[in-house]
């Protein structure tokens, strides 16, 4: 079973992370909610504390929903974002809140609110040659916070990724295009961007507004909810 840990009393909120990190990224945001909610934190497969889960995201995605509780509102960040638009089609949530996510994460010839193929090809390559490098970039983009991308480094080595999951993530993230998936949801859904967002841009506020999805976007890069303008 993935690791998880539950704080707090209320409706339940269920918080997935993105690629390479782990739920501790997620702490300000708990001590910010438990008297609100009662908050189940994931660690995806293979990150943090949790084993590793052989598969695609099928298989990452029913680990998860058996963690998630009835009528949850299911908060996903970053790839945890991706994850969350197919758990939406295959358990009753209360609600969805994608922040810096998409359903598309690579650009191809009818998509171009993602990051260019050639660039995640050259980062899974940079990733085998010298993963700790390739992980320093790769935090770089999160933030111009340099604290911040520091905290955040630390916590990656603290908990660090398997080699496999990081590989099975990117291969989720490059060959996942879930917008017919997200257009069928009839829960009530939300996104919350980042106006310098290098990773989810902005613009994707258009495609959100055009599949009928309330958008926010806060002054800040791949990490708005740390900013102290983000609300749930």
């Amino acid at each position: 079973m993935l690791w998880h840990r539950t704080i707090g009393e209320g409706q339940s909120l269920v918080l997935l992370h993105g690629w390479a990190f782990n739920s501790d990224i997620f702490n300000e945001l708990v001590t910010k909610y438990k008297n609100d909610y009662c908050i189940t934190i994931i660690d995806l497969p293979g990150h943090g504390r949790s084993p590793d889960i052989e598969g695609g995201i099928e298989d990452w995605c029913y680990e998860i929903i058996k963690l998630i509780p009835e009528r949850s509102i299911l908060l996903g960040w970053s790839l945890g974002g991706l994850l969350s638009i197919f758990i939406a089609n295959q358990v009753k949530l209360k609600e969805l809140i994608l922040v810096a996510a998409s359903p598309c994460l690579v650009n191809n010839e009818n998509w171009d609110y993602g990051i260019r193929h050639e660039v995640f090809d050259q980062f899974a390559l940079n990733l085998k040659v010298d993963s700790t490098k390739a992980l320093k970039r790769f935090v770089s983009l999160q933030s111009k916070n340099k604290s911040q991308i520091q905290e955040l480094h630390s916590s990656i080595q603290k908990y660090p990724a398997s080699q496999s999951a990081l590989n099975n993530g990117l291969e989720i993230i490059t060959r996942s295009d879930l917008r017919n998936e997200f257009k069928a949801i009839s829960t009530p859904k939300k996104c919350i961007l980042g106006k310098l967002d290098t990773l989810v841009p902005a613009k994707l506020q258009h495609w959100y507004a055009d599949a009928e999805t309330k958008t926010q976007v806060l002054k800040s890069g791949h990490l708005p909810f740390l900013e102290n303008s983000f609300k749930i």
